[in-house]
């Protein structure tokens, strides 16, 4: 889930979430958030196009951080299932799970079963956390259909879409489950949660 495409027959153009690209923020925070979490899961869907890209951007990251992560990888709703469960016996602290389009829709699934196993877990989106993972960072999705929305009324009105550019998201969110801290037994520190954008009671 990282493109919003307009095509059509004279090129195709869209807007871009970033959320692959991420990585190395949302681990930032994500480590600022549980910084006892020596080991970390990363849950990445090999079919991804930018998979290769955003698994070495988190190693980079988490090399600076001198953090350990495991690689997970899932396709499907069972795959998902076994892949957070087999977090308990890695003894794995904390999940990150990479922005894709199946994740994303299976983020109530992923949500129910960190909090099942006690897991806190990073996102790329709001409605993530909104479900129930701990904390998201990424690309404020209202914002960026606004800007796809914006380029099929411009090709609408004659443009050609070869001419638009791919834009970047200008909006960018950081966002806590409070519930979800409590749940865990996480304290957020007051220096965190004035870094975020909102914090969902």
């Amino acid at each position: 889930m990282d493109l919003l495409t307009v095509s059509t027959d004279q090129g195709d153009t869209g807007a871009t979430f970033y959320a692959n690209l991420l990585s190395p923020k949302r681990l930032d925070l994500f480590h600022r958030l549980v910084p006892n979490a020596a080991v970390i899961a990363v849950l990445l869907n090999p079919k991804n196009a930018n998979v290769e890209l955003e698994k070495h951007q988190t190693q980079e990251a988490a090399r600076l951080l001198g953090l350990q992560l495991v690689l997970l990888q899932a396709t499907s709703e069972q795959e998902i299932d076994e892949a957070v469960a087999s977090l308990i016996q890695q003894r794995t602290a904390a999940l990150i799970v990479s922005g894709d389009a199946t994740f994303y829709s299976r983020r109530r699934q992923i949500a129910e079963l960190a909090l099942r196993y006690k897991i806190p877990t990073c996102c790329p989106f709001r409605d993530q956390t909104a479900a129930g993972c701990l904390m998201s960072y990424g690309a404020v999705i209202s914002e960026t259909f606004r800007q796809a929305g914006t380029y099929v009324g411009r090709i609408l009105k004659g443009e050609k879409p070869a001419d638009l550019p791919v834009q970047q998201p200008a909006k960018f969110e950081f966002v806590i489950n409070m519930q979800t801290a409590r749940a865990l037994g996480i304290e957020v520190p007051n220096s965190i949660q004035l870094l975020a954008d909102e914090l969902i009671e």
